[in-house]
């Protein structure tokens, strides 16, 4: 790790990092050289017999050029079946092929035998380089983490790795450089490339005081950030976490192509023994050798490569282009599961609404406590609810000290400020509290914030909030792929998120909701009949409804952390439109999933007839197998084109 002693030129450059082991090209090159080799060797024996006439040169004569291309690409494949005998695993792809390819040395179907595994392992490198694509986005957000921070100490600029800086510690970072960490600006402002964690194209402006967020790249201007999050809660680093660990959970179809695969492939060898056994008992003029060729066959083209391969890399690809996006599943079941979301339900504060609030105008009773503006305000910058900021910004930082402080969720905030009780929030918690005189206020699109000192009436705050540019467009798409109920769910007065849901089309619109009320209420949409609900929410008293749903989408840009936690997917760009992108991404993945799986069954059901009618012979088994399996993948790429 280099560090310096002062300003010293050390710091304008990075050190190297190590190596952090083989190349990823090298497991292709390999592939590649191997299979390269084989076909020159196959291609001069095949030559050498078409050449030289029988009489000169026997058939055998040319079997050690035939088990030579065969070792290079057969030996991978049959060391490895080997192993997966020894661990119990007997009858698997490599099986199938071992046993296929041995038999036709046995018959003397020498060429067939080397092109079997010749074109697997084109297959397979192919396949590598599929994937290595699907994984691409993903391998993007790796390359996203910086491996070096400028950290100022004592005075000092030093390079750290960023898994040894501790929170609160200054970091420096020029222009064109990544953010390492998750911090606090302590600039004025800064200008910001987001495109990496969220997707969007337009730089961000970021004010003194705001958190920026590992992986943005600042623009123009030298920043300091004071560092709010270790390495391993980074934003980034979560993010990574949740698409790496997506894999994990897979879905249903993937789960039951996996069972089938097991199932299947001992029933197709016990065919393939069966199609060799059985015409003796029954065919007049049985030639053993011609059974076992098209058993063989029969073996080849029921390897269940295409949809082990493809499937998963499906999945997976669907993760990758919606992470490029600014959406992250934390699993490809839920792919499958927002295809089936027919009722998308949102909050309202922070996700439909911009959640940046200003205060529109005050009004005190003319008994009220002198100090109460400054009373209430200490209360409410103990919070970091938008509305809450918005009142701080408004009247200021206050000095006092607040004891016995209690947050009433949905509701507002109490304690003692200066000796004294103090209240501010809606109308429900004033009248939980028994608080007098409350005027009867109607400001349409307005919230209102009441403040009581010491039992005592006070006086209110009018606020309002901007809805989000693109609110209207997220309910437009929706209803156009087939969503057929929309609706609000908010803590907010019934009267504005009455107006809000006019506004924006949603089918219902419900206000003054508590945590607890907003699960509640999404149960009692749960039991209608075929009901399939999506949530969408950014806060703390959003976990509960969004735990409830069948699936739980968080805004992730501003939203909290047990939002973000306990959602299934989450949206980085904090962009509700971005809802419908979701569901179309899983419906394109759906999509290509279910072309493979037609695919190949209907290949292998094809020539697998045709394999033991000895129609077919051990080339259009490759195809059955390598190029089935190819195409399937080729196919299951394409959604990360889509997708760009």
């Amino acid at each position: 790790m280099g560090t310096s002693s002062s300003h010293s030129s050390c710091c304008d450059q990075p050190p190297e990092s190590p190596e952090t082991g083989p190349s990823k090209w090298s497991r292709r090159w390999e592939l590649w050289r191997s299979s390269i080799l084989s076909l020159l060797i196959l291609l001069l024996a095949v030559g050498g017999e078409y050449l030289f006439p029988h009489q000169i040169f026997t058939v055998t004569a040319w079997l050690p050029l035939y088990l030579l291309a065969y070792a290079l690409v057969g030996w991978p494949v049959l060391k490895k079946g080997g192993q997966l005998i020894f661990q119990g695993e007997v009858f698997t792809e490599f099986f199938l092929m071992g046993i296929a390819t041995i038999g036709a040395f046995a018959i003397g179907e020498y060429p067939e035998a080397v092109a079997v595994m010749l074109f697997y392992t084109i297959g397979e490198v192919l396949q590598h380089q599929a994937v290595s694509k699907a994984k691409g986005n993903v391998q993007a957000l790796l390359d996203l983490r910086p491996n070096r921070a400028r950290v100022i100490r004592d005075g000092k600029r030093q390079w750290v790795q960023p898994e040894k800086v501790h929170v609160g510690e200054i970091l420096e970072i020029r222009p064109g450089e990544r953010v390492p960490l998750d911090g606090v600006l302590q600039e004025r402002y800064g200008n910001f490339n987001t495109a990496a964690i969220t997707g969007e194209s337009m730089p961000a402006r970021i004010s003194e005081g705001q958190e920026v967020l590992a992986g943005m790249v600042t623009l123009q201007n030298l920043i300091t950030l004071r560092v709010s999050r270790s390495f391993q809660e980074s934003s980034l680093s979560k993010i990574i976490r949740t698409v790496q660990q997506a894999t994990a959970k897979k879905a249903k179809t993937e789960e039951f192509i996996r069972k089938f695969a097991k199932v299947y492939t001992p029933i197709v060898s016990y065919l393939a023994l069966a199609l060799v056994v059985l015409p003796y008992f029954f065919v007049t003029n049985y030639q053993f050798s011609d059974w076992l060729y098209r058993a063989l066959v029969f073996l080849v083209i029921s390897c269940p490569c295409a949809l082990v391969i493809s499937i998963p890399l499906g999945y997976f690809g669907g993760i990758g282009a919606a992470s490029r996006k600014g959406i992250l599943f934390k699993g490809s079941n839920y792919l499958d599961i927002i295809t089936q979301v027919n009722t998308v339900i949102f909050d309202k504060t922070g996700t439909l609404t911009k959640g940046v609030f200003s205060v529109q105008q005050e009004e005190a009773v003319a008994t009220a406590d002198p100090d109460w503006r400054l009373l209430a305000i200490s209360l409410e910058a103990k919070s970091n609810h938008p509305i809450a900021l918005a009142l701080v910004k408004h009247l200021g930082k206050p000095n006092d000290s607040v004891l016995e402080l209690e947050e009433h969720a949905g509701q507002g905030l109490s304690g003692q400020v200066r000796g004294k009780q103090v209240l501010v929030g809606n109308r429900s918690l004033m009248e939980a509290k028994a608080i007098p005189e409350l005027p009867k206020l109607s400001l349409p699109g307005k919230t209102l914030v009441y403040a009581a000192v010491e039992g005592e009436y006070c006086g209110y705050f009018a606020l309002a909030d901007e809805i989000k540019p693109d609110a209207l467009e997220a309910f437009t798409e929706l209803r156009k792929l087939g969503i057929a109920e929309t609706g609000i769910l908010s803590g907010d007065r019934q009267e504005i998120v009455e107006a809000l849901g006019k506004e924006l089309g949603a089918n219902y619109a419900f206000g003054g909701l508590l945590p607890d009320e907003k699960s509640s209420r999404l149960e009692e949409l749960k039991r209608k009949p075929g009901s399939q609900i999506a949530f969408v929410g950014d806060g703390i008293n959003d976990a509960p409804a969004l735990a409830v749903a069948d699936l739980g989408i968080a805004m992730g840009g501003l939203g909290s952390d047990l939002a973000i936690e306990t959602a299934d997917v989450v949206i980085q760009t904090d962009h509700p439109s971005r809802v419908a992108l979701a569901l179309r991404i899983g419906k394109t993945t759906r999509r290509i999933v279910w072309q493979n799986i037609g695919l190949a069954f209907g290949v292998k059901l094809l020539v697998l007839t045709l394999g033991a009618l000895g129609l077919a012979g051990m080339w259009e088994a490759v195809f059955a197998d390598v190029g089935v399996a190819l195409l399937a993948i080729l196919n299951a790429i394409r959604i990360t084109k889509i997708y760009k």
